[in-house]
């Protein structure tokens, strides 16, 4: 690996972002591994950054790229530069008032792009002995096939909202070859720099590929819920009880399918994932901003919860709650008094029920998964709790005391 197109780049008097060697870099992180990017490397990119001042063009994505691609250099690697997710146009409250089905639009393109790489590498490395990048501890091809089945069935059904039609085999790499052919024939050139640029593991691990894509989607989901729990919260506010059990269940519905992702996710190698594992120390899901804003928009954590490691690693939305950021269950306090919404709108009940329910089976597989992978007692990277804190949180309440629709609970 020859980091002289970086020099060349650098040479210009005044470089063009557009012509960035983003290539250049990504391969040598993917060959290496971020820990162990050589100096000669980190150093370029760190005088790459002191000259983006001066260089043209738009300047955001290079520097959201440096940013994540020094993190390990700069002391600073967490969950958020781990995956990138500053490149990544997650849906997120704060970003305006946008229509809900082009907001669904829009996250079910980039849902679909992002799975599309995963088998597109996944089919590289299965047709390829020795060119795929990150080739060590490879899958068997029993295993491989596993994954792409599960990988098309996540997309189906945002392939199906955009309209996007694959006729269906028996055969899982044939469907995975027909799915990449079909649904990711319209990629534009910022799409492909955005699936470069969010993709720079810790290690030359294959599976590390899966374990990063399947986080970011699993992110993109959430920030869309945020999007949706805002809306509904706003809904209620205004008066507008079924408005806001129409957009919980929609919500629900986009829980329940990202399913298959943990069915995908569970194809990860043990023994791959405790080799890259072994070097994301400091970036832990615990930090994921979208889950937070989630939770904390459907009921204000108590104060025990609030000054705890899981939003004390989320600073940002810790400061929102603090400064008067309004729950679900706030907006639903003045209508539980009286005993009559949730009984005479039983779209809203409906909804909260489905979005309750979604929340508690998406919580369970996760700590399935996560005691397959850790064990019971394992702590977390960076320190952070692990399984105990996941067990722990597992059936807490979603949006009050008491759940609706939960075995025991009343509707209130």
């Amino acid at each position: 690996m020859n980091p002289q197109p970086l020099r060349h780049w650098l040479a210009q008097r005044k470089p063009s972002t557009h012509r960035f060697p983003f290539d250049q870099v990504v391969d040598a992180y993917q060959h290496y591994g971020k820990p162990f990017v050589p100096e000669a490397w980190t150093a370029l990119l760190h005088r790459a950054r002191e000259r983006l001042p001066e260089a043209s063009g738009p300047r955001a994505q290079l520097a959201a790229f440096l940013d994540s691609a020094l993190d390990k250099v700069d002391d600073r690697f967490d969950y958020r530069t781990y995956l990138a997710l500053s490149l990544l146009p997650i849906p997120d409250p704060d970003s305006g008032a946008e229509r809900a089905d082009r907001l669904l639009a829009r996250r079910d393109r980039l849902h679909v792009l992002l799975l599309c790489d995963l088998i597109a590498f996944e089919l590289h490395a299965l047709d390829s002995c020795t060119s795929s990048p990150m080739p060590r501890l490879r899958p068997a091809p029993l295993v491989v096939r596993k994954r792409l089945h599960h990988a098309v069935r996540a997309a189906t059904p945002a392939l199906r909202r955009l309209i996007v039609d694959i006729r269906v085999v028996d055969d899982p790499v044939a469907l995975a070859r027909r799915f990449v052919a079909t649904a990711c024939i319209d990629r534009t050139s910022d799409d492909r720099l955005t699936l470069r640029t969010t993709m720079l593991p810790v290690s030359d691990v294959h599976d590390e590929w899966l374990f990063i894509r399947t986080l970011q989607t699993f992110e993109l989901t959430f920030g869309l819920l945020a999007v949706d729990l805002t809306a509904a919260v706003a809904a209620v506010g205004q008066g507008r009880l079924p408005s806001a059990g129409i957009r919980l269940s929609l919500a629900a519905t986009l829980l329940r399918e990202t399913a298959p992702l943990w069915s995908l996710l569970a194809t990860m190698q043990p023994e791959a994932f405790h080799r890259f594992r072994a070097h994301t120390d400091g970036a832990s899901a615990i930090q994921s901003r979208a889950y937070k804003l989630v939770e904390s928009l459907c009921r204000t954590p108590d104060p025990q919860r609030l000054h705890s490691a899981a939003y004390q690693s989320v600073p940002d939305v810790r400061a929102r709650i603090r400064a008067g950021q309004v729950s679900l269950n706030d907006a639903l306090t003045a209508i539980r008094a009286d005993h009559r919404a949730l009984t005479e709108v039983p779209v809203l009940a409906d909804g909260m029920q489905r979005f309750t329910a979604a929340v508690h089976q998406w919580r369970r597989t996760h700590y399935r998964l996560a005691v397959r992978m850790l064990g019971t007692q394992q702590p977390g990277t960076g320190a952070t709790p692990g399984t105990p804190y996941l067990l722990h949180g597992r059936d807490t309440a979603v949006f009050g005391s008491r759940d609706p629709g939960k075995p025991g609970n009343a509707r209130s």
